[in-house]
Formats: C-alpha cells, sequence, structure tokens
C-alpha cells in the first residue's frame, strides 16, 4: 500500500543539513541509515553512502530515482558463489 498524499514524502534525511554540508564541500558522502527514507527532489546531483547492515554503499542520486526509497539502492543479500573444482573439471574433457 503506498502512503497517503495527505502525508508528504517521508524522509529522515534533514534538508537544512544537506544544505549546510553542501555548502562546505561539494563532493561530500552523507551517510544514510535509513533505507526507509524517500528520494526527494534536493538529492539530485548529491553523493550518499547507503547503509546495508554490513557496509556503506556509494550512491549519486539522478533524476529517475526521485519517488524511490534509499533501500532499493543498496542490495542486503550477496549472490551465492559455489565452489570450484579444478579436478572434475579437468575429469570431464
Amino acid at each position: 500500500m503506498s502512503r497517503s498524499i495527505w502525508k508528504l514524502p517521508f524522509s529522515e534525511i534533514s534538508s537544512v543539513l544537506l544544505l549546510g554540508e553542501a555548502k562546505q564541500r561539494t563532493e561530500l558522502k552523507i551517510k544514510v541509515w535509513s533505507r526507509r527514507s524517500m528520494v526527494l527532489p534536493h538529492f539530485v546531483g548529491k553523493n550518499f553512502l547507503i547503509y546495508n547492515g554490513k557496509m556503506f554503499v556509494p550512491l549519486k542520486v539522478s533524476e529517475e530515482m526521485i519517488g524511490h526509497k534509499f533501500g532499493e539502492f543498496a542490495t542486503t543479500r550477496k549472490k551465492p558463489v559455489h565452489k570450484f573444482n579444478k579436478k572434475k573439471q579437468l575429469n570431464k574433457r
């Protein structure tokens, strides 16, 4: 179910904080622990580090990301790594 329109988008990232830090340095990466926060239009062009439970994943926000959640861009699952047995592969040839 989507969020009600009258509630406005949810974001724990303070826009005042972003504007103040952006004036200090242009290449600042902002750490985000709130994966449920929505990407807002004034985040476009900024760099974020999104926490996936283990490490921070870098993200540069573009216009296509507006309206999505930060958690959608930092996966929490790793791809399975299957062991490779060289002896079995050589015997098959």
